[in-house]
């Protein structure tokens, strides 16, 4: 399919959302399981405009055997007019549905039945792995992020940025692109956007990406020290990786567990970058960073989930040699 043909189909799939939302009347939005500030916040931003039109608005997101349920704390704030309830309290049969920065119908958790009982649902999102669900599909690889999709459907519906959506927005934008470093021309066009909108940078990032209580650094320098690298992984391109045992992942946010894979990506020695997660005896979620040598999309699908080419995860269940032998294996079978 030409650029020409996938622009064409891309600008249809939104009107088309738009034309649903446009006449909504009661619109459930929900992020995937622990939700980042892509999912969150693009969420959080059409709910935001649809309350303000009117609409009846829950935003949620559900959770999978030993998901944590709450909302991630350093994202409160981006909820301004309290739209965000427990999985619970979610209408059971929606009039329409909106998964955002969903992959697959598995990343809804408890929730995925939704899409069974809902009178419409919708799409947003842009992984390269999501094989596609639901009535109206806004979905494209090539955007950095869900926000800008969701800016997109903003537009459509003729709804006006200011500071509260754009908040929501930029949240999304700077930290699935990494700070920005993985931003095309289209992700700064947007920010510039959002910061004329009325968006304050500085304190909204700090909040989300640079703000964790003092014991987390003791913690944090214990996953580091297990860490361990493995030059000859990955095709020779190098592995590090951690484990996060069950009893930290328990005492800390999902801010702070997910910022490990982060600080793991700059050893220079390796290419790609894991984190397992103990979410049960014996399940782990494992996180996979990459520096654009080897597709961790694929490396995610083959061990049952997915992702980015330098952003990717799934769930494995074993022991922890069992889910690192796994992660070999993937790595192996995608870089030869």
């Amino acid at each position: 399919m030409g650029q020409g043909i996938r622009s064409a189909a891309l600008e249809a799939s939104v009107a088309g959302a738009a034309n649903v939302l446009r006449g909504a009347r009661e619109v459930v939005l929900l992020a995937h399981v622990q939700p980042d500030a892509d999912a969150l916040g693009s969420a959080l931003a059409l709910g935001i405009a649809l309350h303000r039109r009117g609409v009846r608005v829950t935003v949620s997101f559900g959770a999978t055997s030993g998901a944590d349920e709450r909302v991630p704390e350093s994202l409160r704030s981006l909820d301004e007019y309290g739209l965000l309830v427990p999985a619970a309290e979610v209408p059971a049969a929606p009039e329409v549905l909106v998964a955002c920065d969903t992959a697959d119908i598995g990343r809804l958790g408890s929730l995925a039945g939704l899409l069974d009982t809902a009178g419409t649902s919708i799409l947003v999102d842009h992984h390269a792995s999501n094989p596609g669900f639901g009535t109206v599909r806004v979905l494209d690889p090539a955007a950095e992020a869900t926000v800008m999709l969701v800016r997109r459907v903003l537009a459509a519906l003729g709804e006006p940025l200011d500071a509260v959506i754009g908040r929501c927005l930029y949240a999304g934008l700077a930290t699935d692109t990494v700070g920005f470093r993985t931003a095309g021309p289209g992700a700064h066009r947007l920010a510039a956007e959002l910061v004329e909108a009325g968006v304050e940078v500085e304190p909204l990032i700090r909040r989300i990406v640079d703000t964790h209580p003092f014991s987390w650094l003791q913690a944090l320098a214990g996953l580091l020290a297990d860490a361990r690298l493995e030059p000859d992984a990955a095709g020779g391109r190098g592995l590090v990786h951690t484990s996060v045992p069950a009893a930290v992942v328990a005492a800390f946010g999902q801010e702070e567990v997910e910022s490990v894979v982060g600080h793991l990506r700059t050893a220079a020695e390796a290419d790609v970058a894991a984190v397992f997660k103990q979410v049960g005896p014996q399940r782990w979620a494992l996180s996979l960073r990459g520096k654009g040598s080897v597709d961790l999309s694929a490396v995610a699908v083959a061990l049952g989930g997915g992702g980015h080419h330098d952003a990717a995860g799934a769930v494995g269940d074993g022991d922890l040699a069992e889910v690192r032998a796994a992660l070999r294996a993937a790595l192996t079978a995608v870089t030869g």
